[in-house]
């Protein structure tokens, strides 16, 4: 597989742009820019970030509590800080329920290890949510390698008039099912 191409591919799908914290080996606040964030499951909270196996943060996340800051789309500074590109004010980190956690965040989540699993030239760190706090802002985006803001709305809500629409779905709590075999059989 031609890997530029395979770049490009994954560059159609617009992320989210995160930066996980952590404490590096000598309990210091250390950060990495991350657009493989994924929620994964709301019972139990659980939460992953994929990470480059030779990034730092790669080495200090193996069964540590980290925080998952999702960026504001006033933060693009804060993400090429932590993309390796330093700002000449570092970004204010603030000490949080697990890890250290970015001042100005759109969303935290704060995590502490669930699971670690083989995702090629990356690990996936699963965990498990501790606590959220959520500002009124918009996230940074990042679609083609570029950052970018969220835009406006196009339509209406996304459940509305769908029918997988958990208000008004397809079924409603009094409807029954059984199985097609034995509805045949009742029928006769």
């Amino acid at each position: 597989m031609d890997q530029r191409m395979l770049r490009d591919v994954f560059g159609l799908f617009a992320t989210g742009v995160t930066v996980v914290t952590c404490t590096s080996d000598d309990n210091r606040p250390h950060g990495a820019t991350v657009t493989a964030f994924t929620p994964i499951s709301l019972d139990p909270p659980l939460v992953q970030v994929a990470m480059t196996r030779s990034s730092k943060a790669c080495a200090y996340l193996g069964g540590e509590s980290f925080a998952v800051n999702v960026l504001s789309e006033h933060q693009v500074d804060v993400a090429w800080h932590f993309a390796g590109r330093p700002s000449p004010v570092a970004p204010r980190l603030l000490d949080g329920p697990t890890a250290p956690v970015l001042a100005d965040a759109a969303a935290t989540i704060s995590c502490t290890p669930w699971a670690t699993y083989d995702g090629g030239d990356h690990l996936l760190f699963v965990g498990h949510i501790e606590d959220v706090v959520i500002a009124e802002s918009d996230p940074l985006l990042f679609h083609r390698s570029s950052f970018k803001s969220i835009g406006p709305r196009l339509g209406a809500s996304a459940w509305l008039g769908c029918c997988d629409d958990p208000s008004t779905g397809w079924f409603d709590a009094s409807t029954s099912f059984q199985p097609a075999h034995m509805a045949a059989t009742a029928s006769v």
